[in-house]
């Protein structure tokens, strides 16, 4: 299998490093989060990487794209310092997602390890999720005084439905992967040594089916879901922005980073 890398720069003052792998090979794209050593957590450079990856047109003969990621987590979820120093924010990873959401062919998750907040919506953001039993699902995000985008929770919704929804966001618990496909989040939760066969049985269901339509069910299943994005949310939008400016938000991902409980007081 021939790898097309694609590089991103941490900063201008480090050299660049392979942080997304994407290789093609027949009817498979595979795009790799390849930061395993800080457990895959998304920083500027791989949401740009990741972005490129899923708007770059298929080659003649791709059928699905695979997305899974190297060492013990799948994705932490936004890199936090990044965060902290306001070098990202929600709209870079909103950009990166809706380009997954609107990829043409049908995308399979292979999730490891842990999916946690960006992590967890970047799984879902797949047409399929094939998990290892080891592996947990949640969105933390109340547990260091942030709030999800109107994007990112309507796809919360969507997939998980009400109760599910207001489970994973208010409580903020991490849930293992079992859980979420007895609950129907993800296609499938299975022991860690059978992930790579499961996987492959899905991957390999999806490329013998007929690509176009494929692609036409794709897109109706996104429009289908877009009417949520037309409801008026300027009011909600301002909570979310209040959340994230706020000086509980600044102690959540110091308490986060320092390994410390938060000290919360509500400002």
């Amino acid at each position: 299998m021939g790898f097309v890398v694609v590089k991103a720069r941490a900063n201008d003052r480090k050299e660049a490093v392979v942080t997304v792998k994407v290789a093609s090979e027949g009817t498979v794209r595979e795009v790799t989060l390849a930061r395993g050593e800080k457990r895959n957590a998304l920083d500027a450079g791989m949401l740009a990487s990741l972005t490129e990856a899923f708007t770059r047109p298929p080659v003649a003969g791709e059928r699905v794209t695979v997305i899974r990621a190297e060492g013990p987590a799948f994705c932490a979820g936004l890199d936090l310092r990044e965060r902290g120093s306001g070098a990202i924010g929600s709209s870079a990873i909103e950009t990166m997602l809706h380009a997954i959401e609107l990829h043409p062919l049908p995308v399979v998750a292979v999730v490891q390890g842990d999916a946690i907040a960006g992590g967890n919506e970047l799984a879902l953001h797949c047409d399929f999720v094939v998990a290892s039993e080891a592996s947990r699902f949640g969105m933390s995000l109340a547990r260091i005084g942030l709030a999800p985008s109107w994007f990112l929770a309507k796809k919360l919704l969507e997939v998980a439905g009400p109760v599910g929804a207001r489970e994973m966001l208010l409580l903020g618990d991490l849930l293992p992967a079992r859980r979420m496909a007895d609950m129907g989040l993800i296609h499938r939760a299975v022991a860690a040594a059978d992930l790579e066969t499961a996987a492959q049985a899905v991957i390999g269901r999806l490329a013998a089916n007929a690509p176009l339509s494929l692609r036409a069910m794709k897109a109706l299943l996104v429009r289908a879901m877009a009417f949520r994005s037309g409801i008026d949310h300027a009011d909600v939008d301002a909570l979310v922005a209040a959340a994230a400016s706020s000086a509980d938000a600044r102690e959540g991902i110091a308490a986060m980073l320092e390994k410390r409980a938060p000290r919360f007081e509500g400002r």
